[in-house]
């Protein structure tokens, strides 16, 4: 574990306003801590330029330290059901197991003092039924069938008043096998028994113990004696949105969900006729719970600043260090009020949906560069107890579709780099440390500017965007909400500018929790680059209800916003862009005002990601999904390589409806809005690594500062002649 990392209440705080910071410190130590503004976050001694300015405080110097743990794996908890279980007691539920061969896994448990019972999966794969006994002996009872993976079953487990344990399996399909198992043993004692589903348990210094890889149904709870009768009984498809299981009980013995299992989950009567869990709730009535979920670490604060008001907005970091580690906590500072009408969109949301993607192995192939470099060494791979991505994979092979900002992400931060860059003197940078460059390059032009997030636009709607004249949305802006795909569209309309220096932007669907406010969640429904797809009928956020995967699909395309859409990705690598017809046009004179530039002059051939401004992930022009009839396409990035495949949602048959020059490519593009605004977008994932090239002085750099102005200013962009169009 790291020795020395943390996390922030917040992706963004107002001048004035306070942040918290959750830190832990692995053995107690205590740390050095500062705080800090960066101007450019990359580590390359090559780069353009590492640079932090430290942020006195009164809180600079050494803080006590305090370890707090991480602990693993989804699971319901009630504290107590008041119940007496000296009768006897039987525990059931209809489960859909995915690991059963994995070992012991709590499904239905009950703790009194020392003493369990518990319905769960046995070592060898069969249904299992269980008692600890204080005095440490433990009978059990398992199944000698194994379950199949991903077929349902009915299971019980039953202790009555003689101390006869039994347990019993049937699937609810032809295929696997029923079985049941007796033991003998104690009755149960007396007390109210505290309630674990999808887990055991603790057995150590955890939480629980013996988590449940698979779906989990209608969980109840009977007394046998002195009546036959229900004291708890579990409805998951009540609730759907919330991390509240609901006990339809007589108790109203309500389960908290712990670390985000899965909601809107198809039950075993789900019958393929309707899709979305709001239409069929009791059709949706069951939960995933996974052994490797990871919600909100919980850790208690260590550190909380008030921020001074005559702190600059931009990038910020709490640096902490001892000797057993050392790390940067990111955050945005915003202006209490407005100082400027340029305003950087930080795509805090993509930062959160990537955050802690594991990558096996990633730790031990950077380290030998990241030491050469002054780089942070740790990576999500070297630190799987916060967690995974929504780019991973569960430990049963399902999708990871919620994650929590609460925790650290050990690759959202600054001072690192994200892979080993394939070209000599390149950066391998990616999400908070690119977005650094664009930061610079505007300071560096003269361009005063405010920094806002994701977070910030989802929030206040348009409000947020309503005081700027120009909104620069950041290098790869890939996850929104349908709140913030409404905004943005909502300031185009009120005549604002937006300018999209990115790549692979406006792409997929993501819907934070009313009731987790700090989680995100995605579902990969339909179409898409992905390395997960969502299930049939599982397609519906829980968060909302809303239908997920692209906005493409949704009906919200990236065409219709900026003009361009995520089409084609390869390798980190970069390519040069090539100026075409369209910047001999009229309407976009300013771009080229004291350049010497005209059709198929090259730019962009350098840059600090891959080596060029037009590669990784590329956006092409496309009518078919929204691209307006009247934009211009100023210069292509067209690139031509054997490791760049085209987007999968574009394929109706096994060859492309478009020449590769079409879609293999980044257009940069611009149009004109209805109310005097416009629109100017790149369409490429390393443009940002190529701002800084030549002090920003490049022809591409200065290229670009001409577009910032000229958005600056007030004078309106009309419309062209329809007719022409």
């Amino acid at each position: 574990m790291h020795g020395l990392t943390g996390y922030a209440d917040r992706w963004s705080v107002k001048q004035g306003e306070a942040i918290r910071f959750m830190i832990s410190s692995a053995g107690c130590r205590d740390f050095a801590l500062r705080f800090v503004r960066h101007i450019c976050a990359d580590p390359n001694p090559a780069g353009p330029g590492y640079a932090e300015i430290p942020m006195a405080t009164a809180m600079d110097g050494m803080q006590p330290g305090k370890e707090q743990p991480a602990w693993l794996g989804s699971y319901g908890h009630v504290a107590s059901l008041p119940a007496d279980l000296r009768g006897g007691v039987r525990l059931s539920a209809t489960i859909w197991p995915t690991t059963p061969g994995k070992g012991r896994q709590g499904l239905v448990a009950l703790r009194i003092g020392l003493w369990t019972l518990a319905l769960g999966i046995g070592r060898d794969g069969g249904a299992m039924a269980e008692v600890a006994a204080p005095v440490g002996t433990c009978v059990r009872a398992e199944v000698p069938c194994r379950l199949l993976e991903r077929r349902w079953y009915d299971v019980t487990a039953t202790l009555d008043g003689d101390g006869i344990l039994e347990v019993t399996q049937t699937p609810r399909a032809p295929l696997g096998d029923a079985g049941e198992a007796r033991a003998k043993t104690e009755p149960p004692p007396a007390g109210a028994p505290e309630v674990f589903l999808a887990a055991l348990p603790p057995e150590g210094i955890g939480p629980a113990s013996g988590y449940y890889n698979g779906k989990l149904e209608r969980p109840a709870i009977r007394r046998l004696a002195p009546s036959n009768a229900t004291l708890a009984a579990w409805d998951f498809s009540i609730g759907t949105q919330t991390q509240s299981a609901t006990d339809a009980g007589p108790h109203a013995a309500h389960a908290r969900l712990v670390n985000l299992p899965t909601r809107a989950m198809t039950g075993s009567n789900w019958t393929g006729v309707v899709h979305d869990w709001k239409t069929a709730p009791d059709q949706y009535g069951a939960i995933h719970f996974h052994d490797d979920d990871q919600g909100p670490v919980g850790w208690s604060e260590s550190v909380c600043l008030s921020i001074p008001p005559d702190w600059p907005s931009g990038f910020y970091a709490a640096r902490i260090s001892n000797d057993a580690g050392e790390d940067y906590i990111p955050f945005i500072v915003r202006p209490r009020q407005p100082q400027s009408e340029i305003v950087l969109l930080v795509p805090t949301y993509t930062y959160q949906v990537y955050g802690c993607y594991v990558r096996p192995g990633r730790g031990a192939e950077i380290s030998e560069r990241a030491a050469a470099w002054g780089a942070l060494r740790e990576t999500p791979d070297m630190n799987p107890q916060f967690g995974l991505s929504c780019y991973n994979n569960h430990s049963d092979g399902s999708g990871v579709s919620l994650v929590t900002q609460f925790r650290p992400m050990l690759d959202t931060r600054p001072r690192q780099f994200a892979l080993m860059d394939p070209v000599e003197g390149g950066s391998g940078t990616a999400r908070w440390v690119a977005d650094t460059y664009i930061d610079q390059f505007l300071s560096t032009i003269g361009v005063a500017h405010d920094v806002i997030t994701d977070h910030d636009l989802h929030a206040e709607g348009v409000a947020a965007l309503a005081p700027y004249r120009v909104v620069i949305a950041a290098q790869h802006p890939e996850y929104h909400s349908e709140r913030m795909m409404q905004a943005l569209e909502d300031y185009l309309g009120q005549g604002g500018r937006l300018m999209y220096l990115g790549g692979n932007g406006f792409y997929w669907r993501a819907e934070p929790s009313q009731d987790v406010p700090d989680t995100l969640e995605v579902r990969r429904a339909e179409g898409g680059i992905r390395v997960w797809e969502t299930l049939p009928g599982e397609s519906y956020h829980a968060f909302g209800g809303g239908y997920g995967g692209l906005w493409r699909r949704i009906g919200r395309s990236g065409h219709r916003l900026v003009g361009i859409g995520f089409s084609t990705q390869g390798r980190h690598l970069g390519f040069p862009y090539r100026f075409v017809a369209g910047i001999d046009d009229p309407r976009v004179a300013f771009m080229t005002a004291g350049l010497d530039v005209r059709a198929g002059t090259v730019f962009g051939d350098a840059g600090y990601m891959g080596g060029g401004a037009a590669g990784f992930e590329l956006d092409s022009v496309n009518p078919k999904y929204g691209t307006p009839p009247h934009a211009l396409v100023v210069a292509k990035g067209i690139v031509i390589h054997p490791d760049y495949g085209w987007v999968n949602e574009d394929m109706l048959t096994h060859r492309h409806p478009l020449p590769q020059e079409d879609w293999s490519c980044a257009d940069m593009t611009f149009f004109e809005t209805a109310a005097g605004g416009a629109v100017f977008s790149v369409g490429s994932m390393t443009y940002a690594g190529s701002l800084m090239i030549d002090g920003g002085n490049s022809l591409l750099g200065r290229f670009t500062a001409n577009v910032v102005r000229r958005f600056a200013d007030p004078a309106p962009f009309p419309l062209p002649v329809a007719q022409t169009y």
